[in-house]
């Protein structure tokens, strides 16, 4: 289960931006996660986006409706389940997403205004269809690869 937020001004991005968006954002993380593009995946992701006004962001200690320039500014939340999360995998998962929006946004790379934030939650923290969900059981569902699968029980000791 994967979540993806993309907070931005209201209006950066259009309706065809978040149509593309939804598709690469998703690929962004599911590949790294699973370690192929998997279909049947798909459907454990979910990517939100919410729009502020220009007076309810700031960069600097300033509002943006303020800022007197216009300033290009977004923060995406990518909240994952426990899983094999290495500093390289995060890594792959940012510079995609990243890369991704910068796409969309018709831009040769991301600006130095886009944050991206990468959550883990622990396992046990996780919940939906009335209980608590683990990364575990979706291991058998043949949607990872081998060698993820072997990351992901080495990175949650053994299980």
């Amino acid at each position: 289960m994967t979540i993806i937020t993309v907070n931005a001004p209201k209006g950066r991005l259009g309706l065809e931006q978040r149509r593309e968006l939804a598709e690469t954002l998703t690929d962004a993380v599911l590949v790294p996660e699973v370690g192929q593009p998997a279909p049947a995946a798909r459907v454990g992701f979910q990517v939100h986006f919410v729009e502020r006004e220009q007076d309810m962001m700031a960069i600097g200690g300033r509002l943006l409706s303020d800022a007197g320039q216009e300033l290009d500014v977004m923060v995406i939340d990518i909240a994952v389940m426990d899983a094999a999360w290495q500093p390289d995998v995060r890594a792959q998962v940012i510079e995609r997403v990243l890369a991704a929006l910068a796409a969309a946004c018709g831009l040769q790379k991301p600006a130095p205004t886009w944050w991206v934030n990468f959550r883990v939650i622990d396992e046990g923290s996780w919940g939906s269809s009335g209980g608590v969900l683990s990364v575990l059981p979706l291991l058998e569902s043949g949607v990872f690869t081998e060698e993820r699968v072997k990351a992901v029980r080495a990175a949650l000791g053994g299980a």
